[in-house]
């Protein structure tokens, strides 16, 4: 015991505080907001699981070198600058966005920048959920085609520039009047982002998961959009009228409106939101279930 500690008082005694400057307190603070803000960044980009994988590759290399694995440690070091070029080709179109969106926005305003679309409403406000539930409920007995893409904290700018600009409050005629038939922005999907229409006539991704026979592109396109991000989509079948819902690659068909407005409820994430509020959805959910299973035993 005597011996353990004279060795701590050895090494305590050995240890000393550099001299720290101003310079070197601005250089820490300006490093930490340079990583604080490439994080944000990673976390809205499909790097963000990347990093997660690459992290506990990084663990098991430190158990490596604990234990003088020499074998996984030459791998390790043969194979890191291949990895650093693979990685670079994989996160090409990231990459490129956040270089486009550094060069045409201002610098400041961008890292500075803050999420105004979220209110004491929530994601959206009362009105715009209220309008979304009367415009599909109207499409759907009109059997009119619909896509309509609800974005929530994964950004869709990508998705957005590949429409029509429309920057207008949300409300049930316009959305209708979008997805009319013959109309210029009726083919592709809406985007909505807080109590806005951003974007219509927007291609998405389609999924590559095997999907009933009687689904079409609005569904396939759904739920690409719902595997490559956390939106939730509302689809509206132009052959028989049924509305159907894509959220984290899980589709639900034919949901009723109490449906559609519970689950707009749940993302519309209001602090008030109490836990009989979210139990709706999940009630709702049993009984679209118990419909459907009737359904196809008929």
């Amino acid at each position: 015991m005597q011996n353990a500690l004279n060795y701590l008082q050895r090494y305590l005694g050995q240890l000393h505080m550099p001299a720290v400057h101003m310079t070197d307190l601005i250089e820490i603070l300006i490093i930490s907001f340079l990583v604080y803000h490439i994080l944000v960044w990673l976390r809205d980009t499909r790097a963000w699981a990347m990093m997660k994988g690459l992290i506990l590759v990084g663990v098991f290399v430190v158990v490596a070198a604990a234990f003088n694995m020499t074998t996984i440690l030459w791998i390790v070091q043969n194979v890191a600058g291949i990895a650093f070029i693979a990685i670079v080709v994989i996160l090409q179109p990231e990459l490129r966005k956040a270089f486009e969106e550094l060069g045409q926005t201002d610098l400041l305003s961008s890292l500075l920048r803050v999420d105004l679309t979220r209110s004491e409403d929530g994601l959206f406000s009362d009105k715009t959920l209220r309008e979304i539930v009367r415009a599909c409920e109207q499409m759907a007995e009109n059997k009119t085609g619909a896509l309509i893409v609800i974005e929530q904290n994964t950004p869709l700018q990508e998705i957005e520039r590949t429409g029509i600009a429309v920057d207008a409050i949300v409300s049930s005629q316009l959305l209708i009047n979008i997805f009319e038939k013959n109309t210029p922005l009726h083919d592709g999907a809406v985007i909505i982002r807080g109590n806005r229409v951003v974007s219509a006539t927007c291609y998405l991704p389609l999924s590559e998961s095997r999907m009933d026979k009687d689904l079409g592109t609005r569904h396939r396109a759904g739920m690409g959009m719902s595997e490559n991000s956390d939106a939730l989509t509302i689809i509206v079948s132009e052959e028989n009228g049924l509305v159907s819902l894509a959220y984290k690659g899980n589709l639900t068909r034919n949901v009723d409106a109490d449906h559609l407005r519970a689950r707009l409820v749940t993302i519309q994430n209001k602090e008030e939101l109490s836990a009989g509020r979210r139990s709706v959805l999940s009630i709702l959910s049993r009984q679209q279930r118990r419909r459907s299973e009737r359904r196809e035993q008929s």
